[in-house]
C-alpha cells in the first residue's frame, strides 16, 4: 500500500520521490539573487520551465528566510505572491505557498488554488494551527528551525540534533492532531541550514532513516544550493552548487526522503531517473 500526501486538490503518491520546484519571488534570495521577482510574467515562465523539466509541484515564496534575513511586512509578502498564485491556480498542478504568516496563509487560501502551506516555523504564528484546522484537505509541511532567520546561525547548539529535531517535529504534529488536522495532510522538514552548522546538517542527513522512524511521517528535504553544499565543495557561488545539490538530493532519496525541494529541477530529475534505473544500493541493500 502506497504512502499518499493529501494536498488540497491532489492526493500525491509518495511511493517514489517527488520533486518540489522552487519559485522565489524575493529580491534578496540567497540562491538566485531575485532573478524571478521582477514581474509576474518572469515568475510564471520560470514556473513553466520547472514543470517542463520534471517538477511534480511548485513552491512559491515571497519572503527570504536565508540566514540573517530581516522579516518583511505581510502586506509586502502577499503583494509579491498573490498574482502568481492566482495564475497558477489555473494550471492543474500542486501549488505550495512558503510562508510563516497566518495573515498570508489566510489570504492565499481565500483566493484559492493553494494546495500546500510550507511553513518554516511549523505553524507557530498566532492562529496558524486554527486556520489550517478549518481547511478540510490542505497539505502542510512543518519545518524545524532553531531561532529566527535573522539570528539562527549565531552558534546553534544541540546535544543530539537528530533526537531534538524529531522531538520538536513530533510535538508540532501532535499540536496539529489535537486541533483535528489529519496526519495524512502532514509532512515534516528537518530544516537543513535553519539553526544548524555543518556538523548538525551532516548528522541529520546521515540519520534521515532514524528521523523518519522517530516521527512516522513523510520527510521533505531541502538542501539545494545551501551553505552545507558550499562548505562541502568549497563553492562560494550558490547558483554554481548544482552538482553538490544533486548529490545531496540523491543521498536524501536513498535514505527515504519522499519530497526533494530543489532549484535545479532538470538536473535532479535526470539524476533520479538514472539512480532508480540502476538500482543504487545502500549498506548492501537495494535502495529503490
Amino acid at each position: 500500500m502506497g504512502i499518499f500526501w493529501q494536498c488540497g486538490r491532489f492526493n500525491i503518491d509518495l511511493s517514489q520521490p517527488k520533486i518540489m520546484g522552487i519559485v522565489n519571488l524575493t529580491p534578496d534570495s540567497f540562491s538566485d539573487g531575485g532573478s524571478y521577482s521582477q514581474d509576474t510574467g518572469t515568475a510564471l515562465r520560470h514556473a513553466e520551465r520547472l514543470l517542463r523539466e520534471g517538477a511534480d509541484m511548485l513552491d512559491i515564496g515571497g519572503e527570504s528566510t536565508r540566514p540573517g534575513a530581516d522579516a518583511v511586512p505581510p502586506e509586502t509578502e502577499w503583494a509579491r505572491v498573490a498574482p502568481v498564485l492566482k495564475e497558477l491556480a489555473l494550471w492543474n498542478v500542486p501549488v505550495s505557498l512558503d510562508t510563516r504568516r497566518t495573515a498570508v496563509m489566510r489570504r492565499a487560501l481565500e483566493q484559492g488554488g493553494v494546495d500546500i502551506i510550507n511553513d518554516v516555523s511549523a505553524l507557530n504564528d498566532t492562529g496558524a494551527v486554527a486556520l489550517m484546522a478549518q481547511q478540510p484537505a490542505t497539505g502542510i509541511c512543518l519545518m524545524h528551525m532553531q531561532g529566527l532567520p535573522a539570528t539562527m546561525q549565531n552558534n546553534p547548539q544541540y546535544q543530539d540534533v537528530v533526537s531534538e529535531v524529531a522531538c520538536y517535529l513530533n510535538g508540532q504534529a501532535a499540536v496539529c492532531a489535537a486541533a483535528g488536522i489529519a496526519r495524512r495532510r502532514i509532512v515534516l522538514d528537518p530544516g537543513f541550514g535553519f539553526g544548524k552548522n555543518l556538523q548538525h546538517n551532516t548528522a541529520l542527513m546521515r540519520h534521515l532513516r532514524s528521523l523518519m522512524a522517530q516521527t512516522g511521517l513523510p520527510l521533505l528535504v531541502g538542501v539545494s544550493r545551501k551553505r552545507i553544499i558550499g562548505e562541502l565543495t568549497g563553492e562560494t557561488d550558490a547558483a554554481a552548487r548544482i552538482h553538490g545539490s544533486v548529490a545531496a538530493a540523491l543521498a536524501a532519496a536513498a535514505r527515504g526522503a519522499q519530497i526533494l525541494r530543489v532549484h535545479d529541477v532538470k538536473a535532479t530529475s535526470d539524476a533520479l531517473k538514472v539512480w532508480q534505473a540502476l538500482g543504487v544500493v545502500e549498506n548492501g541493500e537495494k535502495a529503490v
